[in-house]
């Protein structure tokens, strides 16, 4: 059986004396859309920093590929993270730059492509995210959607195995919202890109997920496929579900 892609072995993330996560597990298969739920402040996306690298676990190991990159060299974790995207939240695009100058950046500092393939690509991903009418705009001239639809653009730039998302379809209309998490499935699906999606939105997070993540009070529970979240009993899950249908 191939080792996870992603796996979190044992891992505690203390700020002071409190710890947010506390031994935690959780694996991610190549190809699998993992959902992670869970109330407010409860380590979503501390969870989401530690698979990209950006956050240290105070115990425990994050292993890519089986590799534990605080034991590797700078040039292994280097292309260890060369293989994440990540979209946040807020989808921190560069508003100096236009739509097309957006997805260009990470392969003009990184990517070993000539300027012409560079162009080539980043044209293919926005016609993928329909966004190719609009490349010469700026961020702040296209709305909330489009702005998502760039930041998911921009995350596959270098094409990377891995993409991580930050509760991509906050604050956009249940149309849009659909419509966004049908964008990423399919992208996901074409590229054959693992994916941690964070949302809180019940309806993208039954759209979306190969497996439920539960997040609360500390922990992980695998709740399972969306099919088997419908009809879990688990507390406090059960609970949350039935808050958010009540929202």
């Amino acid at each position: 059986m191939a080792s996870p892609i992603i796996e979190l072995d044992q891992v505690t993330v203390r700020f002071g004396e409190s710890p947010l996560l506390e031994d935690v597990n959780l694996q991610l298969e190549e190809g699998q859309c993992l959902v992670l739920l869970g109330p407010s402040g409860e380590g979503k996306t501390t969870l989401l920093k530690l698979m990209a690298g950006l956050q240290i676990p105070t115990k425990g190991r994050v292993l890519i590929h089986g590799i534990n990159p605080e034991e590797s060299s700078r040039k292994e974790r280097k292309k260890l993270f060369l293989e994440m995207g990540m979209l946040f939240q807020k989808n921190a695009l560069f508003d100096s730059m236009s739509v097309l100058e957006n997805v260009l950046f990470p392969m003009r500092e990184i990517s070993d492509l000539t300027e012409s393939e560079q162009h080539r690509l980043a044209s293919e991903l926005l016609e993928a995210v329909e966004l190719d009418h609009v490349k010469a705009l700026f961020p702040h001239e296209i709305s909330g959607g489009m702005q998502k639809r760039l930041g998911i653009a921009r995350a596959l730039s270098l094409k990377p195995r891995i993409v991580l998302y930050d509760d991509p379809t906050a604050g956009l209309d249940p149309i849009t919202s659909k419509r966004i998490a049908k964008l990423i499935k399919d992208l996901s699906k074409k590229e054959n890109v693992s994916t941690v999606i964070i949302t809180n939105d019940m309806m993208r997070a039954f759209q979306l997920a190969d497996n439920i993540v539960f997040v609360w009070n500390k922990q992980v529970d695998m709740i399972g496929s969306p099919e088997v979240a419908k009809s879990s009993q688990k507390e406090p899950f059960r609970s949350f579900l039935r808050g958010e249908n009540r929202a």
